[in-house]
């Protein structure tokens, strides 16, 4: 099966400019293709992982990805799929965000010397504005522009001429890697095809119509009840370690409906059509095990954060299935209970209802002693009914933390002074 044919197995084409065009092109030779990412933020979150896969997808199949980081039109803002203007950013935020970006994406991509690296900055800083409006503004046409849905979709609400400029940008960056890197095919998501399209056109008009160059697009990912794909209670689940940790996301995806688990087997893993079959099987005969869903966060998380940390995770995730909270680190207590609320705490032992009450977990001694004597209260995994209790907080976790509990599901973290 060829690469095209796997990624429209895998649902992972919405758009292509020429289907058959491209796969001649992919037959005949190995191409140069890329995708690109605005520095808009210092973390990639998971939907950005959807066009790395594919990029990932064609590096197996001995392409050559480029990815473009961009820190010329990060610092312009890419209208796409937004009802408002974005807020502009300093030079300085870009240039940290770039970096961090590049970071992260090399870590995905394994350090691997098939990929290249390119910051837009390095061409889009050279022009200046007359040459910018004779060489490209001549070659887009103003009502051509507005159809286009990243642009037409903003002009009820209005869109400022600097927004109204990125898809020329973009067309710059496309026709830019063609010429220098003979880069034939951009990856995109569904809100990218007018961009892509702007850059097709500009590389004809500029090289000939018989420039082989294409786009593809990549469907707007949505759960099973119809929500956007990517977002939690708690807001994105990032790349980054410091922002999502590796047991929480290792736990999104473990958490995942039935409903959603093949498609996202087919979409973020790199398990074979059998396996991916296999798995489909047991979510239909024996769900309850959640085989799928173990599958899923295992591939998905030691792609992102290594298998080192995706061990980690599982181990995690038994211990606190156990209830043997004691058997944690510090650090994995910090990964767990991080975003729970959280007080500081002296190192002096303490009665535990006093304590309870004057470090904010109880609101008053007396519903303090009534939890402790019903059995609701547990401190560090350990259910305490004694009213005598005394608790010392450096006793466990190296000494810097204590987890309370509080009923089934209401944790506490106390960080030790």
């Amino acid at each position: 099966m060829d690469i095209l044919e796997d990624l429209k197995w895998r649902g992972a084409i919405n758009q292509e400019t020429d289907e058959e065009g491209l796969r001649e092109l992919l037959n005949e030779k190995k191409i140069s293709l890329y995708c690109g990412t605005d520095p808009t933020g210092d973390s990639l979150h998971i939907g950005h992982l959807i066009p790395f896969i594919m990029l990932k997808r064609f590096e197996m199949a001995g392409h050559h990805p480029y990815i473009l980081v961009g820190g010329g039109t990060g610092s312009i803002g890419d209208p796409s799929g937004r009802k408002t203007e974005r807020q502009l950013q300093t030079k300085e935020q870009v240039e940290h965000n770039v970096h961090a970006l590049t970071e992260q994406v090399t870590r995905l991509f394994g350090g691997s010397g098939h990929v290249t690296f390119v910051n837009n900055f390095d061409w889009l800083s050279q022009f200046n504005l007359l040459d910018f409006l004779r060489d490209y503004g001549k070659e887009f046409n103003v009502n051509t522009m507005i159809r286009k849905d990243v642009v037409a979709s903003r002009l009820e609400n209005g869109i400022s001429f600097t927004e109204f400029t990125y898809q020329i940008l973009q067309a710059i960056d496309f026709l830019t890697l063609y010429r220098d890197h003979d880069v034939q095919l951009q990856i995109g998501g569904s809100d990218q095809w007018g961009n892509i399209t702007a850059g097709i056109d500009l590389i004809h008009k500029k090289e000939g119509q018989d420039a082989k160059v294409f786009g593809l697009t990549i469907p707007l990912m949505l759960k099973a009840d119809g929500t956007k794909f990517g977002k939690t209670a708690g807001g994105a689940v990032w790349l980054d370690p410091k922002k999502t940790s590796p047991y929480e996301f290792y736990q999104f995806w473990l958490n995942q409906d039935d409903r959603d688990v093949v498609k996202y087997l087919k979409y973020f893993t790199f398990l074979s059509h059998d396996e991916i079959d296999a798995l489909a099987e047991k979510v239909k005969t024996q769900p309850e095990k959640r085989e799928a869903q173990r599958a899923l966060a295992r591939e998905v998380t030691t792609f992102v954060h290594g298998e080192e940390a995706m061990h980690e995770a599982e181990k995690i995730s038994e211990i606190l299935f156990s209830g043997d909270i004691k058997e944690l680190t510090a650090e994995q207590v910090e990964q767990v209970f991080g975003k729970m609320p959280s007080v500081e705490v002296s190192r002096e032992k303490q009665n535990l209802v006093i304590w309870l009450v004057d470090n904010g977990i109880e609101p008053s001694r007396r519903q303090a002693r009534e939890d402790v004597k019903n059995g609701a209260i547990r401190v560090n995994g350990e259910r305490i009914q004694d009213l005598d209790y005394e608790l010392d907080p450096t006793a466990a976790f190296d000494g810097k933390y204590v987890v309370i509990r509080r009923g089934k599901k209401k944790y506490f973290l106390a960080k030790v002074k």
